[in-house]
């Protein structure tokens, strides 16, 4: 294996190991129990890359050869239930503590699975096509936490809360005019992953959120003022 081919296999575990703790984490917070769990953790973990090597055709996808991206998530997973089951009353006190961490490896997590989504999608020879390239950088970003919120019957976080898929589309868009452009590989993983945690973690610190029309709360004060 080559430098850049380790670095792109490192940057994989990194983000696998970051998703499944966030995925895991979400569903303990659902009341899933331990194959719940392990389940949810690897769908958050490798969801995205399934659903993006089935859009260039790269069948089966990776994660059903590539045995310890699964072996992975699932210990992963595993390890996070174990600590909050053993822990369970310091888990319910340490909320938002616990909260911050899983903010922070899901912001881990979606730079480096927008970064390995734009690479993945230029080494299948699609280097000229810069709308293909960044949709998918985002969809591997942010598809394992999509399938994740379905799973746990709950509307996408990508869809309702904090800005999540722009700070992905910035950060593919980063990785993508960088390499485009000439840049050093390394240069431009370090620069889009900056550009994708900043802006994600950002926007929870700030409470960030894109608008909304809020119908509901209209329609409250419109009937107020009726009255």
């Amino acid at each position: 294996m080559d430098v850049g081919g380790t670095i792109f296999y490192a940057l994989e575990l990194i983000g696998v190991f970051a998703f499944a703790v966030t995925g895991s984490i979400t569903a303990i917070k659902r009341d899933l129990d331990v194959f719940g769990v392990t389940i949810m953790g690897i769908t958050t973990a490798l969801g995205g890359g399934v659903i993006r090597d089935i859009l260039i055709g790269s069948l089966p996808p990776s994660m059903f050869y590539s045995y310890e991206y699964v072996l992975l998530a699932a210990l992963t997973s595993l390890g996070i239930f174990t600590v909050a089951y053993v822990a369970k009353e310091k888990f319910s006190l340490n909320l938002e503590l616990i909260n911050f961490i899983n903010n922070i490896f899901d912001a881990i997590g979606l730079g480096v699975f927008s970064v390995l989504g734009v690479s993945i999608a230029m080494g299948a020879g699609h280097s000229d096509n810069a709308f293909l390239c960044i949709f998918l950088g985002t969809l591997t970003g942010v598809g394992g936490g999509v399938l994740r919120d379905i799973m746990s019957m709950s509307t996408p976080l990508i869809f309702r809360k904090h800005i999540y898929a722009l700070a992905s589309i910035l950060g593919s868009c980063t990785y993508y005019v960088m390499i485009h452009y000439g840049a050093k590989n390394m240069y431009s993983i370090i620069a889009a992953m900056l550009v994708t945690f900043v802006i994600r973690m950002l926007a929870t610190h700030f409470k960030w959120s894109l608008p909304k029309v809020h119908i509901e709360a209209d329609i409250h004060k419109a009937e107020k003022k009726k009255e």
